[in-house]
């Protein structure tokens, strides 16, 4: 058995570069770095950073083209691929790549407003109220509230042996 699995989770370096392949699929290259921090034997902190090539298609490069930017945190699960090739002097040239398979976005950087009249509100954070959807009930305009007569969620539950459990009715 073979294993080809590569996971980085760092800072976009550049912006990606789009383009489309012959059958029309598109194409995202963009560079991500990593940072490793260790203390030397003189117990001096250091960092080292590693730069890596990524490559994404199809819908994971549609994506990154909307949402990744420079300095942008993402986390990269994919394969590593190595390419080589023969520059114009004969040179032999290699280039390693992680080819995306899944990807995940950091928190937005650029979630701030701008008011540069005053020097007190240059940088605010915007302010989102996130709605909390019940199951039960799929109204968006009301946060749950327990009432003062009410037992906490984890006490409604009650006990249930192994064998009256249907693994099949768990959502997942």
């Amino acid at each position: 058995m073979n294993l080809n699995k590569a996971f980085v989770l760092g800072n976009v370096t550049q912006d990606p570069q789009i383009r489309a392949l012959p059958d029309g699929r598109p194409v995202a290259n963009f560079g991500l770095a990593t940072n490793r921090f260790y203390t030397d034997k003189t117990g001096e902190k250091k960092q080292q950073a590693e730069f890596h090539n990524i490559v994404a298609f199809g819908r994971n490069a549609e994506i990154v083209q909307q949402y990744v930017k420079r300095g942008s945190l993402l986390l990269v699960e994919g394969r590593l691929q190595t390419k080589n090739w023969q520059d114009q002097n004969g040179t032999k040239k290699y280039r390693t790549e992680i080819v995306v398979e899944r990807l995940q976005l950091g928190p937005k950087s650029a979630s701030y407003q701008s008011t540069p009249q005053t020097n007190e509100n240059i940088k605010k954070p915007l302010e989102e109220e996130i709605p909390v959807i019940e199951e039960d009930n799929p109204s968006v305009d009301k946060k749950p509230q327990a009432s003062s007569t009410e037992k906490p969620l984890e006490n409604k539950i009650e006990d249930e042996s192994q064998d009256d459990i249907d693994v099949k009715n768990i959502p997942f």
